[in-house]
């Protein structure tokens, strides 16, 4: 009788899952921001002092310096004097800045330098809670620094409209759109040198071409409509009228801006850290 042979299928490697599948995110994120604030508390007051001292220098030097001179501008018809011009655009950067710093150089040590993403995944937390924590950390740091900037602000005088409590969450917004966008440049870089391409290309550039520091009529036609998209030339839009006791003019063309530049950058972020981590 011959044995019946059985011919055996060779074991395959189960596929990777594809990086860019949707965000797989739960409530597991919290933990991972809970450990950044409970580490950073310790160090809270030098990060504040640090994180306001800069663009207090830019509003007192510029504001009142150059304030003097300029006096006032017109935007929308009214005149504004150029201290509340300067507040107004210069609270956007500050959310812009604070985020990308956390999201680029504190994120990078943590996920690069310290390891600290790796032994969070032995637990059950997936790549994809921490990148929606990191994010949701660096704009909980940009509010942080912005709200203690508009108490300055409030104390020396500068606004005092109450339509400021809506800037608050518009503010929160700015932070976590500027973190995810940051987060794209934190999962391609080698080293900490890569960012100053980041803010020397991209931020620094924004800065000047977004309404910051003058009026964007002052720019030529074709410099100023490629402004109109820019994410924080959308932020100001809708921030400085709020200092101006006023409503944005076109509110729903910018925070739409604001929310599908947000949701693009965080897709983009997960996809470019799964491949750095599956590579």
């Amino acid at each position: 009788m011959t044995p019946h042979h059985t011919e055996s299928t060779p074991h395959r490697p189960a596929a990777l899952p594809h990086p860019w599948r949707r965000p797989e995110v739960s409530g597991r994120w919290w933990p991972v921001f809970l450990r950044n604030l409970l580490v950073w508390r310790k160090l809270a007051i030098p990060s504040l002092v640090g994180n306001i001292a800069e663009p207090l220098m830019w509003l007192v030097a510029f504001g009142y310096g150059m304030g003097a001179l300029v006096g006032q501008l017109q935007v929308n018809g009214q005149p504004v004097p150029y201290i509340l011009f300067l507040a107004s655009g210069s609270i956007c950067m500050s959310a812009m800045n604070a985020a990308s710093f956390e999201a680029l150089y504190s994120a990078f040590s943590r996920m690069h330098v310290q390891k600290t993403w790796d032994g969070i995944m032995n637990a059950p937390v997936s790549l994809d809670n921490i990148v929606l924590a990191e994010m949701l950390w660096a704009a909980f740091k940009a509010l942080f620094t912005v709200t203690a900037i508009l108490g300055v602000m409030l104390a020396l005088g500068i606004s005092h409209s109450p339509k400021l409590l809506v800037a608050w969450p518009v503010l929160l917004g700015v932070g976590v759109m500027f973190s995810s966008i940051a987060l794209i440049f934190n999962a391609l870089a080698k080293g900490y040198d890569f960012f100053t391409y980041y803010f020397t290309l991209v931020l620094t550039p924004m800065m000047f071409l977004s309404g910051v520091f003058f009026p964007r009529e002052q720019l030529p036609p074709l410099v100023r409509h490629i402004s109109d998209w820019l994410p924080l030339t959308n932020a100001v839009e809708l921030v400085r009228p709020l200092f101006m006791d006023q409503w944005p003019a076109n509110p729903l063309r910018h925070a739409l801006v604001l929310v599908v530049t947000t949701l693009v950058a965080f897709q983009l972020a997960l996809v470019l850290t799964r491949k750095r981590f599956a590579g």
